[in-house]
């Protein structure tokens, strides 16, 4: 109805398909990568050359950029096209083109030319540098884990603790109040799609849930079959991908 409703009064073009699960990638290994971009043209040539470190970061630290070139290897004026050139690459991953996170990248040293280099020329070795050095920094995918808290009759908490395995949920603990268990746990939300009306149905309406994001974690090697649900074809392929 909503669809219908956008293409006749505001003949918007609509297209529907299974909820995207926004994915993250990060580095498991530090590596150290050397890249000069050079071209030649006129009036003027473009030169700049950059050494790069990248090394995984605790997690939640999204992504550091730090400067240890000296000042007539890679003058100040150059390093916003460095890091500008540095954020673009993180931006389309490493494994499937997901946003990287958790990851450092200090500029440790790199050479310019007096006429020939730019910052633009400094964002273009930059970028470059990031995308040959990540293939070799151990990329590893990442998926979102969502906290699941849910309240159910106790005739129904096998069901629903069986029914969470087999999305992959790992039970945290459970807490009884009257007739009543409420489960915790934390669930992939690749797994999640379609878990409303699945609750529903399992627990006769009688089930109360909430959930919500609480960290990445990284995709298992060997992710066993989560069923048919939206997104575990991506999951698997991702996980291969890994």
């Amino acid at each position: 109805m909503i669809a219908y409703r956008l293409r006749r009064e505001c003949q918007f073009e609509i297209q529907f398909g299974p909820p995207q699960v926004a994915y993250r990638e990060t580095i498991t290994k530090t590596i150290e990568h050397d890249y000069t971009h050079k071209k030649v043209g006129s009036p003027f040539g473009q030169f700049a050359r950059v050494v790069v470190r990248f090394e995984p970061v605790p997690a939640g630290n999204g992504f550091v950029f730090e400067n240890q070139a000296a000042e007539n290897s890679v003058p100040s004026e150059y390093l916003p096209g460095v890091e500008r050139g540095l954020l673009a690459a993180r931006d389309k991953g490493a494994i499937a083109g997901f946003p990287m996170i958790d990851l450092k990248a200090t500029l440790v040293d790199g050479a310019h030319h007096d006429i020939e280099s730019s910052i633009m020329a400094f964002e273009f070795a930059a970028r470059a540098c990031f995308r040959e050095a990540m293939p070799k920094a151990g990329p590893k995918l990442l998926e979102p884990m969502m906290k699941v808290e849910v309240g159910t009759p106790e005739e129904f908490l096998g069901d629903v603790i069986g029914d969470l395995n087999r999305r992959r949920g790992q039970v945290l603990g459970m807490k009884e109040h009257r007739d009543a268990q409420t489960i915790t746990a934390m669930v992939p939300l690749a797994n999640l799609f379609g878990y409303v009306n699945d609750l529903m149905k399992m627990c006769q309406g009688r089930a109360q849930h909430t959930m919500q994001f609480d960290h990445y974690e990284q995709v298992p090697m060997a992710v066993p079959d989560p069923g048919n649900f939206p997104g575990a074809i991506a999951l698997r392929e991702g996980a291969r991908l890994a």
